[in-house]
């Protein structure tokens, strides 16, 4: 098989090549009797029709299409495997050469990891970390943070109460006047040991108040990991050189969307009709969110680029566990994929905790 491959702009690669004609010929048996299972001839059950037959009954350019699927679809990673060509998306495969006893032409056109150029990642990161202040590093919680905190709660306890207050006057059309349905809180529950316990394993208001306060400074926490993960993502982001392949941003369009989709479905709404609501269409939104996109996908190059540099992995027994959980609580979840998703998830945190330790 002759190959020859060039790069094109955007990250892209074009692989030219023949398959001789004697090797492309041994596709044809095979190619004849997958065409066979599907045809129907008096006389004859379905999948037992004899060569002979199908010949006189199948047209040579439909053999010789599938003869042409077949071969590529077995050659295609063999090709990428010894091209040593990194592919992240489907090939785009167009024939130029078909027919019987002739070799099989072919050009197919695929996106590639793009070159990544990373700035001084551990530099960047040591400022961020050391020029972190104090009230940005604090998960100190305040009294009032508490008090705030059990005020919503017991306000989001209370019985609700519909009261049919006037506001100032609306006139219609028709001239008559509205008044403003509210919804307003009765009277809130006390804050006693009986309530606490309600709300779960608290032995009273003192372990209730306690705990609470354990748990904000939790999130607090988690917060301040976050806000100073996007720091230190942003500033490597910012310098670094790299080719952003199309399929890339479109892929995190995709998720975008399909994220927006699932929780305006979770309100009970139709997406269509939400849509209409704001005057826009999905191309409007994915014009929208591009940029959104294409920032996640340059991130994701970089998360991968350092994880390379550096030979993070991770972990297989933790990947291992992840993925029994994820096939647990999604009984019809593919079970490799969910594999790509422990490994990518635990990697990227131990590059983070890698970037975070930069002092």
């Amino acid at each position: 098989m002759k190959i020859t491959t060039k790069k094109l702009p955007k990250s892209e690669m074009e692989i030219e090549g023949e398959l001789e004609a004697e090797v492309f010929e041994t596709y044809y048996g095979k190619a004849l009797k997958k065409i066979g299972e599907n045809v129907e001839i008096d006389g004859f059950r379905k999948g037992k029709i004899p060569e002979n037959i199908l010949t006189t009954k199948v047209p040579e350019i439909h053999v010789l299409e599938e003869m042409a699927e077949m071969a590529l679809s077995e050659l295609y990673p063999k090709i990428i495997e010894d091209e040593k060509i990194e592919a992240i998306s489907r090939p785009d495969i167009s024939i130029t050469k078909l027919a019987r006893n002739n070799p099989l032409g072919f050009k197919i056109k695929t996106a590639i990891l793009p070159e990544t150029k990373l700035p001084d990642y551990k530099e960047i990161s040591k400022k961020i970390i050391t020029g972190l202040t104090e009230e940005e590093k604090s998960t100190e919680v305040t009294e009032k943070e508490v008090e705030d905190t059990i005020m919503d709660i017991r306000k989001s306890r209370a019985p609700k109460v519909h009261m049919a207050e006037p506001i100032e006057p609306h006139v219609h059309k028709e001239g008559e006047e509205h008044s403003h349905e509210e919804e307003i809180p009765a009277e809130l529950p006390e804050l006693n040991d009986e309530f606490v316990q309600a709300l779960g394993p608290f032995k009273d208001v003192a372990d209730f108040k306690e705990k609470l306060k354990e748990n904000i400074k939790l999130e607090k926490g988690n917060q301040a990991k976050e806000k100073t993960r996007l720091k230190i993502v942003e500033g490597i982001i910012e310098k670094t050189e790299t080719e952003m392949p199309e399929i890339l941003i479109e892929v995190e369009l995709d998720k975008i969307l399909y994220r927006m989709e699932s929780d305006i479905t979770a309100m009970g709404l139709k997406f269509e009709d939400y849509l209409k609501h704001l005057n826009k269409t999905v191309v409007d939104i994915r014009k929208e969110f591009r940029n959104d996109a294409k920032k996640k996908a340059k991130l994701g190059l970089v998360i991968n680029k350092i994880a390379q540099t550096e030979k993070i992995t991770a972990d297989p027994e933790q990947v291992a566990s992840e993925v029994a959980m994820i096939l647990e609580q999604y009984k019809e979840a593919d079970p490799e994929r969910a594999q790509m998703h422990a490994e990518n998830v635990l990697t990227n945190e131990k590059v983070f905790q890698f970037l975070e330790n930069q002092q």
